[in-house]
């Protein structure tokens, strides 16, 4: 395979396609390979042959279910194209395109026009300082009103939402409303498009605006630098309109993208930050990269693939600096370099050799172990603190409890989930001590469906998976005394020990007090260790529904011993006994875990959402308007009733809906939750 020619940083363009699921968004990628002559027929998601959904699950289910790379060449530039899942439970892996590229295009379907994922994508995309521009694909479908989307998109995004071509002989072209504003569009008027995007344009440079009001006209090809300032500074949003499927459009969007769209030695620089060692990102001070080849290395990783035959893969964006083969990297702080023995260019599963990668080159690497996702690669130690501020990711909330099935594949299992971990920023396990689960969290069912279908298809491991136990902890509400005498006579020598404790509830949320206040000797100091011992194991077993103990303070004031028979396996015992007895006096009593959560609804649902927390025993603590029609909401409730809520948080939004949640404070459950869970409680033989 020959390797791929190298190209100067002003010939280069990175795009990357982000949308709401449906808006043919790999179609579109498609007709731009297709059309650029970097694929000789297109293929189609329902064939399961597009370059950018190659990975057999994304074939079965035909949606894109990650991050896909790929490449095109047009008028002598290259073009970076970057294809993202649109799912809600798949933004996390559309966000980690967000730091790789200047332009963020929009797709947008015209039949069901501005949706959820379309809204907050061009929210994040702004608050990244990134370049936008709105893509209305779909153009000869039926049923459409282009006229009622182009207003619906300025409703939600604002007047500087200007079309820079419109649809003409009912969707079958489109007509150009910038460089050669001639011909008849289905609708607006050509004339007037070309007027208002230019008047949107000489805006950002004061003297250019001077001589248009002056001169009535100004040279479109001298528009190249104010048309990227206000693309830079958010003052133009350009739609464009295509269909993917007929190639309407496609070839003019091409031309857009090399003529209009900046390099990346224009549009905003990057977000990169310096942080002290030893105080982390809070005291980061900015860093401003600078696109040339002949400066230090800096390279940001934004995708990480572990491929189960080329193994690790690691993708990465250059915003500094040239990489070659035999380029010795260092990741983020590590003092150990690696050495760039390969370097790829994408074409979504397909490796194109290249001899160098500098400023605006999307590449990658393999089998390289020390990377992860958000290192930042450089050649100089120097440079060892410098990382790209963080994206803000949404929480994974959703949860399932997984163990294997087959025993045996305990190990399996960590190693499988360690690389799903790897490759997903939004994904990750956590071990639960108080219930003994592991759990899985994602951003909602069908994440984590996948999930599990990736482990049996990819992996050949099955697990059993079901909804996670509810963190319940127990108390006590009053004080109370207890008491044991342990002893045991073997035939040998035996064991003796009697312990007298007296407890007594802490404030919520203070932990647990152990004193010792022995006095004479009564119990020897070498033995009070294995007392504390014996209370921790009711600690962590729990007394009377089988969770952890907490709040409670311990103090043991009494006891006897015996001269041959006390060892400390007797004080063990004669502890956790009395701790008991101890607990039983003192009205013990389970609590649940109160979350917060803050929720972003459409305005119209507020009503429903809070209705429906409610018959959840919570409550809306308040709300605020947000963009776009929607409201911020926040409000309280027991964990224990939001099984289910994030299904019905979809049915009462439209799937408009997405929420977050944070441990609040534990309150008392109501005595019949506790009168069932204690009946449940089967405590351990030995207790």
């Amino acid at each position: 395979m020959m390797n791929a020619l190298a190209y100067s940083t002003e010939n280069l363009r990175t795009l990357a396609l982000v949308g709401q699921s449906g808006a043919g968004k790999t179609t579109l990628a498609e007709a731009l390979l297709h059309k650029t002559g970097m694929i000789n027929t297109p293929g189609s998601v329902e064939k399961g042959n597009t370059v950018c959904d190659y990975e057999p699950l994304e074939k079965s289910h035909q949606h894109s279910l990650k991050l896909a790379v790929a490449h095109l060449v047009h008028q002598d530039t290259r073009i970076h194209l970057l294809d993202t899942p649109g799912f809600p439970d798949f933004l996390g892996q559309a966000l980690c395109a967000l730091d790789a590229v200047e332009t963020v295009a929009v797709v947008v379907n015209a039949q069901n026009g501005v949706e959820f994922t379309t809204q907050r994508m061009m929210h994040w995309a702004e608050a990244r300082g990134l370049c936008r521009m709105i893509v209305v694909n779909k153009i000869d479908g039926e049923n459409g009103n282009l006229p009622g989307l182009l207003q619906e998109i300025q409703d939600a995004f604002g007047k500087e939402c200007l079309p820079i071509n419109l649809p003409a002989e009912n969707g079958a072209r489109v007509v150009d409303c910038f460089f050669n504003p001639a011909g008849e569009a289905d609708f607006s008027s050509v004339a007037a498009a070309h007027r208002a995007l230019v008047d949107q344009v000489v805006e950002v440079d004061e003297a250019l605006m001077t001589r248009y009001l002056e001169q009535g006209e100004v040279a479109p090809e001298e528009l190249h630098a104010p048309f990227e300032a206000a693309l830079r500074e958010g003052h133009l949003v350009p739609v464009c309109f295509v269909s993917a499927r007929t190639g309407a459009g496609v070839a003019e969007l091409a031309d857009i993208m090399v003529k209009l769209l900046p390099h990346p030695g224009e549009g905003n620089p990057p977000l990169f930050e310096r942080w002290p060692s030893n105080t982390g990102r809070k005291d980061a001070t900015p860093f401003r990269s600078v696109p040339d080849p002949a400066r230090h290395v800096l390279a940001h990783v934004f995708k990480v693939e572990i491929d189960p035959y080329v193994g690790k893969m690691t993708v990465f964006r250059v915003h500094q600096g040239t990489i070659t083969p035999d380029t010795q990297l260092f990741v983020g702080e590590s003092r150990k370099p690696f050495k760039v023995n390969q370097l790829f260019m994408l074409q979504g599963k397909q490796h194109v050799p290249i001899n160098r990668a500098g400023p605006g080159d999307i590449c990658a690497v393999a089998k390289v172990e020390e990377v992860v996702f958000d290192s930042v690669l450089h050649d100089a130690p120097e440079d060892d603190h410098i990382h790209l501020k963080p994206l803000d990711f949404p929480h994974s909330v959703f949860g399932l409890a997984i163990k294997p099935k087959r025993r045996g594949d305990e190990h399996k299992l960590s190693e499988v989930l360690h690389k799903m971990e790897a490759e997903d920023p939004s994904f990750h396990v956590d071990y639960d001590a108080s219930t003994h689960e592991e759990v899985m969290h994602g951003l909602g069912e069908l994440h984590l469906k996948r999930v599990l279908e990736k482990m049996h298809e990819q992996y050949k491991l099955d697990v059993d998976a079901h909804t996670p136990k509810v963190p319940y902890r127990e108390t006590i509400t009053a004080p109370a005394e207890g008491h044991h005498r342990h002893k045991k006579q073997t035939g040998g020598a035996g064991q003796f020990g009697e312990v007298f404790l007296r407890v007594e509830p802490l404030p919520r949320g203070a932990g647990f007090e152990f004193v010792d206040e022995v006095k004479g000797g009564t119990i020897p100091g070498q033995f009070i260790p294995a007392v504390e011992k014996g209370v921790h194991q009711v600690l962590e077993l729990g007394a009377i529904a089988g969770y952890p103990l907490q709040d409670v303070k311990v103090a043991v004031y009494d006891g006897k011993s015996h001269s041959v028979d006390s060892k400390e396996v007797a004080f063990v015992a004669a502890g956790k006994k009395a701790f008991l007895d101890a607990i039983a006096k003192a009205k013990p009593i389970l609590l649940e875990p109160i979350v917060a959560i803050e929720l972003n609804i459409p305005e119209s649902a507020i009503g429903d959402v809070s209705g429906d927390l409610s018959a959840r025993r919570g409550q809306v603590t308040g709300h605020h308007p947000a963009r776009g029609g929607m409201a911020q909401v926040k409000a309280r409730a027991p964990l224990a009733e939001l099984e289910g809520y994030h299904s019905r948080l979809k049915a009462l939004t439209a799937g408009q809906g997405s929420y977050t949640l944070e441990l609040s404070h534990y309150e008392p459950v109501p005595p019949n939750v506790q009168a069932q869970l204690a009946a449940q409680f089967k405590p351990r033989p030995e207790d």
